[in-house]
């Protein structure tokens, strides 16, 4: 199994201490994430893709171009990409450069976003943000594997013998398909033969499993062989701790603020108290045995060879956040990434050096 650290840049008061962070702060902050990610050995940190209030994560190539330049091995993921926002060629352009600069180590993972805010700021409508994130990842595809590129379609411009520079370093770049609870994603992922990447947030499992399994079902039906799905996974909350209650007490203001931040927001109110979600979610919460003991179960149901855990400490100490960290990756990775295969990520499927290294 693969694990991957990953943000959507929230900006707001620390849920224990109230401190606002400057957004200068927040956004190094994310840089001091990744590279302590890839100091403790975690194989990938991924930046989500939001534009609208809490968010700074607007702008995924820079945040990651920046980490790029201060790393060397960690896989550089999107989380997700929102097509149905982006014009296409331009993410084409950017994404491909972020890829050569960092010697190969870009994953991306596309989906249509959500929120009202950012659809308003883009002009992206609930009846037609699905076509446009179809639309979008079919150019997408288009420009990344031919230089001559003549299209025509609903929401840009047609194009005549095309070519984006520069090209991707990686001779075939992965591309997941991002999605919580619509089959949409889940049709083209299969279609296409590309890697579903279940959200898993929300909600039980449950409605995400049913999703992963129409996946495979649609996989097959597309002819692809049953072997090669790939799908990864992400989780609720992420803390651990040498004993349960030290990690549940740690957590319980944690998650009391985030659920009084989603009642501002409108969101559902799926779990009631902090053992609730901690049961009967996918939060990562608790000692390193019932980590991997929830890991397991959430492997079983899923078939995933890769999940995302959160990369903020917000609520906790640096020590506290390092020690997580820290824990999770002595006591908790290694037995998974022995018990469960996994391919490789980024830079390592080619065996890319890293840029300026030679033979």
């Amino acid at each position: 199994m693969k694990f991957l650290l990953l943000t959507l840049i929230t900006h707001q008061p620390d849920p224990v201490t109230g401190i606002l962070e400057s957004p200068a702060r927040r956004l190094g902050r994310v840089v001091d994430s990744a590279r302590l990610a890839e100091t403790l050995g975690y194989d990938g940190f991924a930046v989500g893709e939001r534009h609208e209030d809490p968010f700074l994560s607007s702008a995924p190539p820079v945040v990651l171009s920046h980490i790029a330049a201060l790393t060397s091995r960690i896989a550089l993921f999107t989380g997700v990409t929102t097509l149905s926002l982006l014009d296409p060629v331009r993410a084409a352009e950017d994404y491909a450069t972020l890829d050569n600069l960092s010697g190969g180590r870009l994953e991306l993972i596309v989906g249509k976003g959500n929120g009202a805010a950012q659809a308003k700021l883009f002009h992206v409508t609930t009846a037609d943000q699905w076509d446009r994130n179809r639309e979008g990842y079919e150019l997408f595809r288009q420009l990344w594997r031919s230089d001559d590129v003549t299209w025509t379609g609903r929401f840009r411009p047609s194009l005549s013998g095309a070519k984006t520079l520069p090209r991707p370093l990686q001779p075939e770049l992965r591309i997941w398909h991002g999605s919580a609870t619509s089959r949409e994603s889940v049709e083209v992922a299969a279609r296409h033969g590309d890697p579903l990447f279940s959200a898993n947030v929300t909600y039980p499992i449950e409605p995400y499993a049913e999703l992963v399994d129409h996946y495979r079902e649609r996989w097959a039906a597309h002819g692809h062989d049953p072997a090669d799905a790939l799908v990864g996974a992400g989780t609720a909350g992420f803390y651990v701790a040498r004993d349960s209650r030290t990690a549940l007490d740690t957590y319980r203001p944690i998650f009391e603020a985030r659920r009084a931040v989603a009642r501002t927001y409108g969101a559902p109110e799926v779990f009631t108290s902090v053992e609730d979600f901690v049961e009967r979610s996918s939060a990562v919460v608790g000692s390193p045995q019932q980590v991997l003991d929830k890991l397991g179960r959430y492997h079983a149901r899923l078939g995933h060879e890769v999940i995302h855990l959160g990369a903020d400490g917000d609520g906790l100490t640096d020590k506290q956040h390092r020690e997580s960290l820290e824990l999770f990756q002595a006591e908790v990775a290694p037995q998974l990434r022995r018990t469960i295969p996994s391919r490789p990520l980024g830079a390592d499927r080619y065996r890319i050096d890293p840029p300026g290294v030679t033979e």
